[in-house]
């Protein structure tokens, strides 16, 4: 039943804040409303096409799609109108009141006060209709969703102030007309040429016809008249659908725009027609910043859909691998059926071909950028590896027909670089490795310091072997998954026993024999000594300079992992470290010494696992004892 009267409603917190901001021009750049609510109209169209695909009344007569921007400088307004899809009064409320997205909270803790950067945020969370705000004090949308009566018209009005108004009106057309009464000072836009200028700038890339009523000089008024016909503005083309040569950098980064809500031009881009046994368009993009909701496997990919240029669906997770899930932009199917659903989506071979063909496709726009000799593409690679390698390295364990390919695009800090940036690959290590190194080796921490400063490393510096610095969190999981490189083993050097092959010589080898033997009583005793908290004990080489070190057997999680998970809340197996000494080290040396006083022997053996545990970045489970003993040991003699 329509409610008959006018209704004033008040706006969502979040939406006020964002109109404060709004206002005061937070935009750098004031024409890119039009682009917003041109972009908004263009949407209604295409979510009219896909409804109508099984109720082809919605048209009703009028099958004709299209934008029509007009303006009055009598009453200094611009108007936006389509014959898309149009809302309904609910809809009204809840698009229009409403910051419809989950994460506002995100949104509104990443503002920064910097305009640019908050412009993009905005951007992402798809609320540009409110940058009319920008150059308007009061907005008056008129609306009438596509099926409905006359009668059941909607009008909402705002001075973008605490609330709005709600009333129904009678519209004999289906769409929607957003009315913008401009402020003071805005007075420029209020142009034919102006608004023709700034549509074909930003907005040429639509599909549908954007319109403005022609203009022509009369004489003998001595002015532009504006008549009744009416001329396109843009090439009302699908840009996808255009051939490369025709269209233009600026073209291809304001489509990027249109279809990802970003303010950022991309990084790259790839534009094919595919042929062959399944024939599609696509048009694929590398967004230059990360979104803020990167994290969340959970959101739909980027990619918007078209049968043969008609608008299926938004956000198709079909055609693009979780771990792709960052890459924005159109594929336009040949093949695939008009009513085609997510479920149908997720059965078509059609679907599977594209998204095998498209993934190849990504990966080859990133190896394009990894392997150039340009400084310029160099540095898109590094941007992009800042900005999303993280979530690139999730494809080593979720891709195996491309893990190899994806292996070669990977990067790592390194022992090589003090600076703790992530700009070694697999190749570049392999090509440093000493002679006679036949393994690739790594060490994972919390961070860059606690990795860079591993006991673990200390027998590498030595020796001047080059170890990867892992600090992400998914890197041990990956490594899973990556075990070899170019038939080069990859190792942690806090696993298992240390092995350096080739790289230790025969004297050291016979040396570290007749150590170990020496070592065998105290080592027995510090197994006793620890009792359950440590899983065996031994000497260690790997060692130069730290008394003693924890490692992870061989086929079990590492500690750094183990903490994670737990972190995480998950069920990690239960396993005790090894500890290794350095017999070469005082303290170690004072240990031996203390062998006939078992309580302090007893002391000693618990500060050095706990020593170790700490230096790894564990916690102790008693610090108040380890703090004790370690008191005891500093004040005795």
């Amino acid at each position: 039943m329509a409610i008959a009267e006018k209704e004033t409603l008040g706006f969502q917190a979040e939406v006020k804040q964002l109109l404060q901001l709004m206002i005061h021009s937070l935009y750098s750049n004031k024409e890119i409303f039009l682009r917003e609510l041109i972009s908004n109209a263009s949407d209604a169209a295409d979510k009219l096409r896909f409804e109508a695909i099984n109720n082809d009344a919605l048209y009703g007569n009028d099958h004709e799609l299209k934008i029509i921007v007009s303006f009055d400088k009598d009453a200094k307004t611009i108007t936006i109108s389509d014959n898309g899809i149009g809302m309904s009064r609910d809809e009204v409320i809840s698009h229009l009141g409403t910051i419809a997205k989950s994460g506002t909270k995100e949104f509104f803790g990443k503002l920064s006060g910097d305009q640019q950067a908050d412009a993009a945020l905005i951007g992402q969370f798809g609320v540009g209709f409110y940058s009319g705000f920008i150059v308007a004090e009061r907005i008056i949308v008129n609306t009438r969703r596509a099926g409905a009566f006359a009668s059941e018209g909607v009008r909402w009005e705002s001075c973008g102030e605490g609330d709005y108004s709600v009333e129904p009106i009678e519209k004999t057309n289906r769409g929607t007309d957003v009315i913008l009464h401009l402020r003071d000072g805005e007075e420029e836009l209020l142009s034919s040429w102006k608004l023709k200028s700034v549509i074909r700038k930003y907005s040429d890339h639509i599909s549908l016809p954007i319109q403005m009523r022609k203009e022509e000089w009369d004489a003998e008024k001595n002015e532009q008249v504006i008549k009744d016909e009416f001329e396109t503005i843009n090439q009302a083309s699908a840009l996808w659908a255009r051939n490369k040569s025709d269209v233009t950098q600026e073209q291809y980064d304001e489509f990027y725009k249109h279809v990802s809500h970003d303010f950022q031009a991309p990084l790259t881009l790839t534009h094919n027609r595919v042929e062959g046994r399944s024939e599609y368009t696509q048009l694929l993009y590398v967004p230059s910043h990360a979104p803020f909701d990167l994290w969340d496997r959970n959101k739909r990919g980027g990619i918007k859909l078209y049968v043969k240029r008609v608008f299926i669906m938004d956000d198709a997770e079909q055609l693009m691998p979780a771990y792709l899930r960052f890459i924005k932009g159109v594929i336009d199917s040949n093949d695939l059926p008009l009513n085609v659903s997510r479920e149908i989506l997720q059965e078509s071979r059609d679907v599977k071909v594209i998204r095998e063909g498209s993934t190849k496709r990504v990966l080859g726009m990133l190896e394009e950028l990894a392997n150039a000799d340009e400084q310029e593409k160099k540095d898109k690679y590094t941007t992009f590896w800042k900005e999303f390698g993280q979530v690139l390295k999730e494809g080593i364990g979720e891709d195996a027909t491309n893990k190899d390919r994806i292996a070669k695009l990977l990067r790592f800090a390194s022992t090589a670089n003090d600076s703790g940036e992530q700009t070694t690959s697999l190749a570049e290590y392999v090509s440093r490795m000493k002679e006679g190194q036949t393994k690739i080796y790594y060490v994972a921490g919390d961070n860059f310091i606690a990795a860079k400063n591993s006991p673990h490393l200390e027998i590498f510096r030595k020796k001047g072997v080059e170890v990867l610095l892992l600090t992400d969190r998914v890197d041990e999981w990956m490594l899973s998954f990556l075990t070899e490189f170019e038939g080069k083993e990859l190792v942690s050097v806090a696993k298992g026993d240390l092995d350096l092959g080739a790289l230790e010589d025969e004297a050291e080898k016979k040396e570290h024999e007749e150590t170990e033997t020496s070592y065998k009583d105290l080592v027995e005793k510090m197994k006793t000594a620890l009792g359950e908290k440590a899983k065996d004990v031994r000497i260690t080489f790997r060692l130069t300079d730290s008394p003693a070190c924890l490692v992870a057997d061989e086929n079990e999680l590492s500690g750094n992992l183990l903490r994670m998970l737990k972190a995480a809340g998950q069920n990690a197996p239960e396993s005790k470290p090894i500890l290794e000494i350095n017999p070469n080290h005082p303290l170690v040396a004072r240990l031996k010494n203390e062998e006939g006083d078992s309580e302090k022997f007893s002391s000693w053996a618990h500060i050095l696992f706990d020593q170790a545990l700490l230096a790894e970045g564990g916690s102790l489970s008693d610090p108040a004892t380890f703090v004790k003993r370690l008191n005891e040991m500093l004040l005795s003699k």
